[in-house]
């Protein structure tokens, strides 16, 4: 029942013009080459960042909020065994550079975070928003060279990591 009235709720919302009308990217899909901005106000090539090896974008709705913190702190008290792996991980929020530079510093968080402020980053990856908050909050993407190898439509929060971890151990 939660979810039809989720689902309506969207379509309502995109009815009304509140919603975004992206193309959601699945597995398989090219992985957008981007170009955004972090914490600390540098510009920040996606592609260069997928060169590099497996990349983690994950997507949150607002910096130092609740879930947001934990799901951002389960990555960080991973991040030993997860960097192990090569893996880089991005966040990304609406957020400005300046919010996700508290944040980070607040949290110790040791990756990149996106300041997404006009939504492009969302948008290429076809995370859909409504006034500006992704829909589904919590999406998150693993992407090997240039393509998406993993995709959760509703990532969790404190065991984000382990979800994470689990989808780099079946790619091997």
């Amino acid at each position: 029942m939660r979810y039809r009235t989720a689902t309506f709720s969207i379509i309502i919302m995109s009815f009304f013009g509140f919603g975004s009308k992206v193309k959601a990217l699945e597995v398989g899909d090219a992985a957008p080459s981007i170009v955004a901005v972090d914490q600390n106000g540098a510009e920040i090539r996606f592609g260069d960042a997928y060169a590099k090896g497996t990349t983690l974008v994950y997507f949150y709705p607002k910096a130092d909020t609740p879930g947001c913190t934990a799901q951002a702190c389960s990555l960080r008290d991973s991040f030993a065994p997860l960097n192990a792996e090569s893996l880089q991980i991005l966040g990304v929020s609406r957020d400005s550079s300046e919010s996700q530079k508290k944040f980070e510093q607040k949290y110790k968080l040791p990756f990149t975070l996106i300041a997404d402020k006009d939504g492009k980053v969302a948008e290429a990856f076809g995370v859909p928003s409504i006034l500006g908050m992704p829909v589904s909050r919590r999406q998150s993407f693993l992407v090997k060279g240039d393509k998406i190898v993993w995709k959760s439509a509703s990532a969790k929060t404190g065991d984000h990591a382990a979800e994470v971890q689990a989808a780099l151990d079946a790619l091997k």
